[in-house]
This record gives structure tokens, sequence and C-alpha cells, in this order.
């Protein structure tokens, strides 16, 4: 099949509070389109504040979906989500809509447009090797040890992403190679529609980071009665989740956790969690610059918005 015979889709990427959906709005007011949320911790319920969910107006003003699709006692997969926007892509097109992914998971969209590894399996007994030296040196530790072993993949993991950092080791005793060079191997399958892709980024890093540290402000509010730590709280409140989970270990999620379990105050809880956002909008600019077919807006321009919808049209699109 033909390029020209295949639906569009746009995808939408970008660090975050580089004001992906404001872009995708704005894009929504001059043509029919239905938005693909590409976001680990959106598809939890419950999970609104720290998450900038979409507020309710934005959510009815134009369809979205892989929102609120899972209970954070649940895990969402690469893979899951590769089959998810796959078959939503064609139902949105079939509907006469343009498909709309827009997003900061970068793991997403490398998945999506890369396809699925095919990675060693787990081996319980390694990985509780791992952790066992984890224990000694701590997860920097185990990052540095990454970093000399897999560059590539320890550049774009923070050096306390355990789950992470101890996958890629695993991978390096399994199979004796790096997981960036397995990963660089493997076939990249053809996707079924057309994807013209667009990295909302800035080379001011500085105007980035204060959007980050007002945006957690305002995640914060003025008293742990409202906001995030409350939204914690409700969550902790359950009994039944941990922060061990994926959904817990979101940015903003396990500083507030460690705020209400009294190991940090409020002043630490507020500058762990801008690090912690900054550190991920690193991680994601680090994941933009190696996707080589993107087209680069500035985030900061008067109308990225326009810009992106300018370049559909030299397209043709």
């Amino acid at each position: 099949m033909s390029d020209m015979k295949k639906p569009l889709a746009v995808a939408i990427m970008g660090p975050t509070a580089s004001g992906k959906t404001a872009s995708a709005l704005r894009i929504a007011q001059t043509r029919p389109c239905e938005i693909i949320s590409v976001d680990s911790a959106l598809v939890y319920r419950g999970m609104d504040i720290g998450t900038a969910k979409p507020t309710p107006e934005e959510l009815a003003a134009v369809p979205h979906h892989l929102i609120d699709i899972l209970d954070p006692l649940e895990a969402y997969s690469v893979a899951q989500f590769r089959d998810d926007t796959i078959r939503l892509v064609g139902e949105i097109a079939a509907r006469g809509r343009l498909p709309l992914l827009v997003g900061g998971t970068m793991m997403y969209f490398k998945g999506l447009v890369d396809g699925l590894d095919d990675l060693p399996t787990a081996d319980p007994q390694l990985r509780a090797a791992i952790e066992e030296e984890a224990a000694r040196i701590g997860w920097p530790g185990m990052h540095a040890k990454l970093q000399a072993l897999d560059p590539v993949t320890a550049a774009r993991l923070a050096p306390n992403d355990a789950q992470r950092i101890n996958r890629a080791l695993e991978i390096i005793q399994l199979s004796g190679q790096p997981m960036s060079a397995l990963l660089a191997k493997r076939s990249k399958p053809e996707l079924p529609f057309e994807l013209v892709s667009f990295g909302l980024e800035t080379e001011d890093r500085s105007v980035l980071h204060k959007r980050i540290a007002l945006r957690f402000d305002q995640m914060l509010g003025d008293s742990d009665d409202e906001g995030l730590v409350a939204e914690v709280a409700r969550l902790r409140a359950r009994g039944d989740l941990s922060p061990s989970l994926p959904s817990i270990r979101c940015v903003g999620y396990r500083q507030a956790w460690d705020y209400l379990d009294g190991n940090i105050d409020r002043a630490e809880l507020r500058e762990r969690g801008i690090i912690a956002t900054r550190q991920l909008a690193k991680r994601q600019i680090t994941w933009l610059r190696a996707m080589p077919h993107r087209i680069v807006i500035d985030c900061l321009g008067p109308d990225p918005a326009g810009a992106m919808l300018d370049h559909l049209a030299t397209l043709g699109k």
C-alpha cells in the first residue's frame, strides 16, 4: 500500500510544559480531530492534578483516547499502547477525522514507529542479584556502572530509575550486548498509516524551567488540603497502592508520597518535585533529538500550532 492511500496521523511530541495540549486543542479548532494521549501517566484514573490531565472542558471540546483507562494498580506496556494506537488511528480516520498523537512518553512514540524489541526475557534470580548490589552501592552507582557498559541507554535514564537500570544491566548480562545495540538491530515495521511528527522544542531551557516550576506550584496549591498532596493522600487511603507501582513512581507522586510518609517537608517536596520534572524534561529532549524525522517547532514561538498547520499545508496534508 502506498503512503498516498494510507490515512494521516500527526504526532505532537515534546518535553513536559512545552505546550503540547494547547497546540493540539488549537489545531482541533481548525480541522476535525481526535486526540490520542501518548502519556504513561494519563492512563490512570484518579491521577489528575499531578499528571496535568486535560480539564473536563478540554476533554469535552475534542474526543480524547487512552486517558483514564486503568486503575493505578495496573500497568500499561509499550506493546499495549502500540496495539491500541494502531487500532484507534484506523477508527478515527474512518470517521473522517485527523488523529493527533499528543504527549511526552517518548518510549511510546519510539515503540510505535520502530516496533517492539526482541530482548531476553526477565531472569528473576539475576534481577534479585542486581537489586542486592544496588542495595550496597545505590541506584546512582548502578547507573554509573550502566554508563560504562551502555552509555546510550544510560543517557536516557535517570540515576534513580531502578526498574529500567535493572532491566538494562540484566540484558547486558543475559545477552553479552548493550540494550542499545540490540535495539539498533531490530527491523523497523511499516505502520498502516502515514505519521508526520512534530517536536515542540526550545534552546532556551531557562524558560522551560520557569514553566515547570510554575506548573508544579500550581499543582501543589496553597495547602495540603488541596492540590497534589490531597490527591496523593486519597490514593494512599485506598490501602492497596505503594511506591513500587509504576503509577506512584510518576514524577510528583513519589515525592508527595515521601512527604506524606514524613520523610521530607513541604519545601523539600517542592524542590524535589521541580528537580525531578526538570530531569524528566531533559530525558524527553534526549529522546527527541534521537528522532531524525521529526519537524522541530519552537515551543516558545508566537504560534506553534499555526507553524504545524503551515508545515502540513506545505506537505499537502
